[in-house]
């Protein structure tokens, strides 16, 4: 059944193993780690490819048995070994299909993420700032480091736009479905009768990039330096430290003033500028395949309502997948691990369902 697909990772795991050792490859840190994360994304599959053969074997092997043998207790013996061992090569079918499902390539990268007060005035930028406590309370529990890059609040204690920058072990893989309109019903502290109302923030995660990952052409950038203005005393107003960055093609800009220094602000708008033009290609891809088949958890579009939040009943509503969990309070606390592993389980399923058609 799966014979040729799976000596061929096998026989690149050999490869890979050997090139671990070659010399020319230690030296090379860049090379190193992607060879090193080859071998580390190969070897369970290997694992199991290879357990799986042995187990096609044993089935081969009790079946001449059983068709050999006269003694009725060898016979019985054979055949219930035999039915163990089809039941092991089922199961290892399924966990076989499971781990040829293309990995994603961003998985364990560290992510940009942008949250925005949307409709609903202050009460959206409220509940973006609500959103900003979720997830840092979140990254806290999963031992990430979370660092603001810029933010613009309002004068309430929220935020027109935040954007986050959350580094760690395979941040993208468990965020990466954040992506979207998060809705959320409640009463405002400011409505004196009592009435929910309705209000929205949007979420783009973006993985973060470096220049080996995606290439930015520095001739489509256009670079313009400026005086910082706002918070931040006298220095940035007397320095033209502020950048701002326009790639060219797509129109997307960028601008940096919150760092010390002009150089700082052009690296931290480099790197957001990497992850906006990258999302807007993978975007266009992504909708270009989503033409042609229907993609369980979404395009990852901000303007896709992906999440209802409802704060009178406790109750958050995924709509994606159809999932909702009376747990507001613990999931605004940064509990979102059952909304997170269902949305990467449902992600398989859809993936399993394609490679089965």
């Amino acid at each position: 059944m799966f014979n040729d697909q799976l000596d061929s990772f096998i026989a690149r795991y050999a490869e890979v193993t050997e090139l671990m050792s070659d010399p020319d490859v230690i030296n090379d840190n860049q090379r190193f780690r992607a060879i090193s994360k080859e071998e580390a994304d190969l070897r369970p599959k290997v694992e199991t490819f290879t357990h799986y053969k042995e187990v096609i074997e044993g089935i081969a092997d009790t079946e001449e048995l059983l068709a050999e043998t006269t003694d009725d207790e060898m016979t019985e013996l054979a055949k219930e070994e035999l039915k163990e061992l089809k039941d092991e090569r089922d199961q290892l079918e399924e966990e076989i299909k499971r781990l040829m499902i293309p990995s994603d390539p961003n998985d364990d990268k560290n992510i940009i993420m942008e949250i925005r007060g949307a409709a609903g005035g202050d009460e959206a930028q409220l509940f973006a700032g609500d959103l900003y406590e979720m997830y840092n309370r979140y990254a806290t529990s999963q031992g990430w480091r979370v660092e603001v890059i810029e933010s613009s609040s309002n004068d309430i204690g929220g935020y027109k736009e935040i954007t986050l920058q959350i580094q760690g072990d395979n941040v993208f893989s468990k965020l990466k479905f954040e992506s979207g309109a998060h809705r959320v019903q409640r009463v405002p502290d400011t409505e004196s009768q009592g009435r929910v109302h309705t209000s929205t923030a949007t979420v783009g995660v973006m993985p973060e990039l470096e220049e080996v990952d995606f290439d930015l052409d520095e001739k489509d950038i256009r670079l313009d330096i400026f005086r910082a203005s706002g918070a931040g005393g006298q220095h940035v107003n007397k320095t033209s430290s502020a950048v701002r960055l326009t790639h060219i093609p797509t129109g997307i800009v960028v601008s940096m003033q919150d760092q010390r220094s002009q150089q700082q602000n052009k690296d931290k708008a480099m790197m957001i500028l990497r992850a906006r033009v990258y999302e807007k290609f993978a975007s266009e891809q992504q909708n270009e395949y989503d033409s042609q088949r229907k993609n369980l958890v979404g395009t990852g579009d901000r303007s896709e309502r992906i999440r209802t939040y409802n704060y009178p009943q406790n109750r958050v509503t995924d709509h994606r997948i159809g999932l909702t969990i009376q747990k507001l309070d613990r999931i605004m606390n940064g509990e979102l691990d059952e909304i997170v592993d269902a949305l990467l389980l449902a992600d398989q399923a859809n993936k399993l369902e394609e490679l089965n058609d």
